[in-house]
């Protein structure tokens, strides 16, 4: 018996870990783009507002369709969907790999954006039914890491691969990549028929989606966390995104610019881990979203600043600060997407809200940064924009903490 559940345990985790390899994969299709601008700048011809659009365009479909793929993922089962959500990531890369305007290279990356939701609204509710209540908090935190993760190897590799090979086949890579995942979670993760409730009835399921929807909607919670990973998206996407093509106007390519870009973005990984543990050890939600948005408010503007522009080590420094602490913030609202679910069948419904604010904040972040830049001649007001997404962050923050409270005394 001993034996067993041993081995039970070690398949749960390892399905948990398949899922956030998965998300690591999915995040990849989202970094692949900043090291590529510059020459798809010169390639396609992209503006700067292009650019930024392009860079945001992924979110299109988080914002008009991650409810509706939460409310279908609890319905087709959680693994398909994230298989699904691979696969067409990999028909949407190689497809894009092929495209000769900036138009068609847009309309495959929203496609990209279908496929990204498919694999990463399920995740969170699946890692739950993976793993024990003891380790859960420990791999949401992990879990929250899957985008830095994936915006940092891109980064990283980008400034080496894309000189010698071209965007084209590093389009292709990430195809591939997609469906080698995607293999690789059919074996780890095991069948959704085994997960479900085998006596739940087909009718019973189609009432439950409207359900869901309801529940989901007329609660509080799933909108505080959504309004505050919008604003906590939108700005680290406009950063992080932007940097490899700030440091190119500064000078730097090769290794040192993919260094340098893929640093700042894989610190965030240090934030979304440490909320998991900080949580797991009884610090309040709220003081950690409140710690990660006034950091990040203070790193922009070391970053960006004017009165900084003489010492760029410490320019370098506000960004690191900005991406790394600001890594609380995600982890700490993965964690309270399980708490705030008005009960376990909304889960994957509350992350898919909670996605479709994270995504209107991508897909409006950018473009306002690049408009910004693009009218003072630079990226010195940078700080300005980003300071008034953590003032809005910390309001929300102190709004949650409001709502755990209530929800303590109903209990």
């Amino acid at each position: 018996m001993t034996l067993v559940l041993n081995a039970h345990k070690q398949s749960s985790h390892a399905a948990a870990y398949g899922v956030i390899g998965s998300g690591v994969v999915a995040a990849l299709q989202i970094g692949k783009l900043p090291p590529a601008l510059p020459e798809l700048s010169e390639v396609l011809g992209l503006t700067l507002m292009q650019g930024g659009f392009l860079l945001s365009l992924v979110q299109l479909a988080g914002m008009s369709l991650a409810l509706a793929i939460g409310l279908s993922a609890d319905g087709i089962g959680l693994k398909r969907s994230m298989m699904w959500g691979l696969v067409l990531l990999g028909l949407a890369s190689g497809m894009g790999a092929f495209s000769q305007t900036a138009s068609s290279l847009m309309f495959w990356r929203a496609v990209e954006g279908i496929g990204f939701l498919g694999v990463t609204l399920p995740a969170p509710g699946l890692i739950r039914k993976s793993v024990s209540e003891q380790h859960l908090r420990k791999l949401l935190g992990y879990w929250g890491a899957y985008m830095p993760a994936g915006t940092a190897l891109t980064l990283l590799v980008g400034p080496m691969w894309l000189p010698e090979w071209g965007w084209r086949s590093w389009w292709l890579l990430f195809a591939v990549l997609s469906w080698a995942m995607a293999l690789v979670l059919w074996r780890v993760v095991p069948s959704d028929d085994l997960r479900e409730d085998k006596t739940l009835s087909l009718v019973n399921v189609k009432v439950a989606w409207t359900q869901r929807l309801r529940e989901t909607l007329t609660a509080p919670g799933p909108w505080w966390v959504a309004l505050c990973f919008a604003m906590y998206s939108g700005q680290w996407l406009a950063v992080v995104g932007f940097l490899p093509s700030i440091y190119s106007q500064a000078g730097l390519s090769g290794a040192n610019l993919g260094v340098l870009t893929a640093f700042a973005a894989a610190v965030n990984m240090v934030g979304n881990m440490s909320s998991g543990r900080l949580l797991q050890k009884g610090i309040h939600p709220s003081i950690l979203l409140c710690f990660g948005f006034m950091a990040m408010g203070m790193g922009a503007y070391l970053a960006f600043s004017e009165m900084t522009m003489a010492w760029p080590w410490l320019r370098y420094l506000g960004v690191l600060l900005f991406s790394s602490c600001g890594g609380l913030v995600p982890g700490t609202l993965f964690s309270l997407s399980v708490r705030l679910a008005p009960n376990e069948r909304n889960v994957s419904t509350t992350v898919g809200w909670m996605q479709q604010g994270s995504a209107a904040g991508q897909f409006a972040g950018p473009p306002a940064v690049a408009w910004l830049a693009s009218q003072v001649g630079g990226w010195q007001w940078t700080w300005a924009a980003t300071g008034s997404c953590c003032l809005l962050g910390l309001i929300l923050s102190m709004v949650i903490a409001r709502t755990l409270a209530l929800q303590v005394e109903k209990v």
